[in-house]
């Protein structure tokens, strides 16, 4: 585990699984494609800051008709200290092109035979339910859908830090909710808040 002074690019694709975040870090012992999921809290922008890499690695996806092989860095952390806009050239130096990391992690190893899928049923079926016959389920209250989204950070305050290991497309639904709610997510403080403008 290193920590270095660096700049982080991110830039916003639009994937079928919603919008996610690739970065590129650039330091003083080279440039590192990253791809952790905290980054898709961001907006698109150049961070400046203190990054903590803990692994650095070689990987590959195909994408576009071509094969990628890339340098990626794992961040542990990071403390940013100035944010700006990317310039053009900055945003075209990172492709759109990308494979969304949610779909990285689902692709099946050739050397791990994939477990048969589950059937998922809905509570309320015959073979599930294990409600008194007669009595009426308890009413589901009207944050119950925030609250199971959120787990232990319900119910939100003011302030309010994501999890990144809660799975990236929990955390995707956490952020656009939190949008959605009147939050804002501050880079410097790495937090969201509510009405911050």
């Amino acid at each position: 585990m290193i920590t270095l002074p660096g700049q982080l690019s991110i830039r916003t694709i639009h994937g079928r699984n919603g919008d996610f975040n690739v970065g590129r870090l650039a330091t003083s012992i080279g440039e590192f494609v990253i791809k952790n999921a905290e980054l898709d809290q961001y907006e698109e922008g150049r961070y400046d800051g203190s990054f903590v890499i803990v692994e650095i690695r070689p990987a590959s996806y195909v994408a576009g008709g071509r094969m990628v092989i890339e340098v990626r860095a794992v961040l542990g952390g990071m403390t940013l200290s100035n944010i700006d806009e990317l310039s053009g050239d900055e945003a075209q130096g990172l492709s759109l092109q990308e494979v969304d990391p949610v779909d990285e992690e689902s692709a099946p190893s050739a050397a791990q035979p994939q477990a048969p899928a589950r059937e998922k049923r809905d509570p309320r079926d015959p073979l599930v339910d294990t409600t008194p016959f007669g009595s009426e389920p308890a009413p589901l209250s009207p944050n119950a859908e925030d609250e199971a989204l959120f787990g232990h950070l319900w119910p939100l305050g003011d302030v309010v830090q994501l999890d990144s290991t809660v799975g990236r497309l929990t955390l995707r639904a956490q952020r656009d909710r939190l949008k959605a709610l009147g939050y804002r997510v501050d880079p410097l403080s790495q937090d969201w808040h509510r009405g911050s403008a």
